[in-house]
């Protein structure tokens, strides 16, 4: 049987996450300044998986401050609409869009619960439905978050998401050498660690998180059971963080475990698509 869910955990992670917004905002992990004079935020791998977006609508499941969603539309795509369940993260992706002179009618940003996504966004399929990275761990249920998904896929579209690999999670945090962790834990991971992944010390109070590990497996087959095709399951050696203190930053920007090490895979990413003709949508 499942562990219980705890009562609080999308009321903490809300907290949690609209308290780091404005830090995120601010920091140089985000480096928006950058980013507003034309720095793309997306990975070279999730660029040439994706391919040309040019003409295409997309929409980003859990976009965060939207610098993801946005570098989709700099890349082409025609309409992008980010949704996030953050108020304040929403309102930084919106100020972002007037920013770059794009207007709703190009990026569009909501204000939801990702279950409650297929009610919320404005259209009712998209050509893409991308998630990007650090985005599956927040969620109890991967099946409901595979039909959501799945359902808001054009015929003839296609889901991408990248993600950390969840292999990570099961090993020792000083030398990510060791199982510690059993890999197909169902419970919920409670933690109440300050700070952020942008500013490991900024000062922060609402510190209480929630999280699940979805082995690949699940995520993979809960995209099968509702109605896409697995185009690819890729894994990838590198992490855009160290997540391991071994881990070394490479020209490339990623982080890698040293040449003597046996590698693992750090992220991996998914493409299913919808197959376009008659009774493709269910």
């Amino acid at each position: 049987m499942p562990a219980p869910i705890p009562a609080d955990w999308r009321e903490a992670n809300r907290a949690m996450w609209d308290e780091r917004v404005p830090i995120h905002a601010e920091s140089d992990f985000y480096d928006l300044d950058s980013f507003r004079a034309g720095k793309d935020a997306l990975r070279d791998f999730e660029l040439a998986e994706v391919g040309d977006v040019t003409g295409r609508t997309l929409l980003h499941l859990q976009c965060h401050i939207g610098v993801d969603t946005l570098s989709w539309a700099r890349h082409g795509a025609a309409q992008v609409v980010g949704l996030d369940f953050s108020e304040p993260a929403v309102e930084t992706a919106r100020a972002l869009a007037r920013e770059l002179g794009m207007g709703p009618d190009r990026a569009a940003f909501v204000a939801a619960d990702v279950h409650d996504a297929a009610q919320a966004v404005p259209d009712d399929a998209y050509d893409i439905v991308y998630t990007g990275i650090g985005a599956l761990n927040w969620l109890p249920d991967i099946d409901r978050w595979a039909e959501t998904a799945a359902s808001l896929v054009a015929p003839g579209g296609f889901l991408y998401l990248a993600e950390f690999h969840p292999l990570t999670d099961c090993l020792d945090d000083e030398t990510g050498s060791r199982i510690v962790h059993d890999y197909f834990s169902r419970e919920a991971w409670v933690d109440e660690t300050p700070g952020t992944y942008a500013d490991f010390d900024a000062p922060t109070v609402n510190n209480r998180s929630v999280e699940w590990q979805h082995p690949v497996g699940s995520v993979v087959s809960a995209l099968a059971a509702a109605g896409l095709r697995i185009e690819f399951l890729h894994e990838h050696d590198a992490s855009l963080f160290a997540r391991f203190p071994v881990l070394e930053h490479g020209s490339d920007g990623y982080y890698r475990f040293p040449a003597e090490r046996p590698r693992i895979p750090l992220m991996y990413s998914v493409k299913a698509s919808r197959p376009d003709g008659p009774g493709s949508r269910r």
